[in-house]
């Protein structure tokens, strides 16, 4: 009797051995499965401290329910024939003016209305963009770069010229319509520095005779800190042209095309981002300064300029973050 019950309790004992081992075996399961949850790819934020650089835009988009007013402005040549003393260093000219609104639908996507004077013979601009944040980078490098969608309308109120080879010599409305395509890349290295690559498309539906209704161009634009509240700012664009066409066009009109190059200050004041920029470009919207810039750095053919913005927000509940 005495050995069937040391059988009995050997046999249980073994028993609540393997139950405790597979609670065990269990428990360190369950333990690793809720410490290796999803792990977070926390966003990069502020990649730039605006939407636009210079000329170029930036992958930065207005937050939802923010609408931000912007005044950019260029004068006219600092040096070179048309500047010096005389002109008052391009103070006493201007060669572009553009005044825009910008609103943040979502977080992600923003709709924009502009009016600019238009620095070519094609004037009296009025733009209708959207912009979207397709990706965003993260801080573990999930996603190493930002990728933001741009698209615009420009449409020209111009009087039609009577001139058939001018570039204002529209037939119908649509003639006056103008569209630009961009995908922006763009990758924040470190709190110091932050680089983004432009492809762009533009197509015009009416250009003067033998200049290019489609053309591809790729910019590049850079922020570097320099302070708590300042930043150098820089962008460039190369289009590609036909030669052909552009070297006829330089022929006929006598002046060379040139790709623009922008140089800037960026200030930060609060709800400000003031921009003190130096650029050969002429004009302010892309379908004219990305094709159509014929100022030369090496002649003195560049201007200075300003852009100033200020943000509304219409979220009654949400606080900014400093």
């Amino acid at each position: 009797m005495i050995q069937k019950r040391l059988t009995l309790f050997r046999k249980n004992l073994l028993l609540i051995g393997l139950v405790l081992s597979g609670l065990r075996g269990f428990g360190q399961d369950l333990e690793k499965e809720l410490t290796n949850t999803n792990p977070v790819h926390e966003k990069v934020f502020a990649t730039f401290k605006d939407t636009k650089l210079i000329n170029g835009h930036t992958n930065e988009t207005i937050h939802k329910n923010e609408l931000e007013f912007k005044v950019d402005h260029r004068f006219g040549d600092i040096a070179g024939s048309n500047g010096g003393l005389k002109q008052f260093f391009g103070l006493d000219n201007s060669t572009d003016v553009r005044i825009g609104f910008d609103y943040g639908l979502t977080d992600r996507l923003s709709i924009g209305l502009a009016r600019a004077k238009g620095a070519t013979d094609v004037q009296q601009l009025y733009e209708g963009s959207i912009k979207y944040r397709l990706l965003e980078q993260t801080t573990d490098d999930y996603i190493p770069f930002a990728v933001t969608l741009f698209g615009s309308n420009t449409i020209a109120a111009v009087k039609a010229s009577d001139d058939p080879a001018a570039a204002t010599a529209y037939h119908k409305f649509s003639d006056r319509m103008n569209f630009v395509s961009q995908v922006i890349l763009a990758r924040k290295f470190n709190s110091n520095f932050s680089f983004s690559l432009t492809p762009t498309y533009l197509h015009k539906n009416f250009t003067a005779f033998r200049d290019q209704n489609d053309l591809f161009a790729v910019g590049a634009g850079a922020r570097a800190k320099i302070s708590k509240r300042m930043a150098i700012v820089v962008d460039y664009f190369l289009p590609f042209r036909n030669k052909d066409d552009k070297a006829y066009l330089e022929q006929t009109s006598g002046v060379k095309f040139y790709n623009p190059l922008g140089v800037g200050l960026e200030i930060e004041t609060g709800g400000h981002v003031f921009h003190l920029n130096f650029t050969n470009a002429a004009a302010i919207e892309e379908m004219q300064y990305i094709s159509q810039t014929t100022s030369s750095w090496l002649k003195g053919q560049y201007r200075w300029g300003f852009s100033i913005a200020r943000r509304f927000s219409f979220n009654k509940n949400k606080k900014e973050k400093i």
